[in-house]
């Protein structure tokens, strides 16, 4: 069982900035893409960002772009650059290891298998 450990959230003002990181305990398999979905109370979770195993191929939601960037310099981390931080980013932020994307667009069936991490918490205050 793949196991997943997000860092780095916590309450900012908006403008502000955040770096959250995530550690797996070992990989899925060696294509595995990672990534970054959010959920805030009473909404459902939704996609944030992934990249795929090599770190080359990227995709974002529409609500992140341009302000969040997402990187993976090893193959068990990834991390998820928070910039102009919004009221309506808050949320808990899960990483995900073993999502089944390579390149182009993202589809949420492609993280129907994946592991996930316990959550970290982002509060961005107005």
């Amino acid at each position: 069982q793949v196991q997943l450990v997000e860092s780095g959230g916590g309450l900012v003002q908006a403008g502000d900035s955040l770096r959250l990181s995530c550690t797996a305990s070992e990989r899925t398999s060696t294509r595995s893409a990672m990534g970054w979905f959010r959920q805030a109370p009473g909404k459902e979770r939704e996609f944030v960002a992934v990249i795929s195993w090599n770190g080359v191929d990227k995709d974002y939601a529409e609500s992140v772009w341009g302000r969040f960037t997402v990187s993976r310099d090893h193959a068990l981390t990834v991390k998820l650059q928070m910039n102009s931080l919004k009221p309506e980013d808050t949320a808990m932020y899960y990483c995900a290891e073993g999502i089944r994307y390579l390149r182009g667009h993202f589809s949420s069936h492609m993280a129907l298998t994946a592991n996930w991490g316990q959550g970290t918490q982002v509060t961005v205050s107005s």
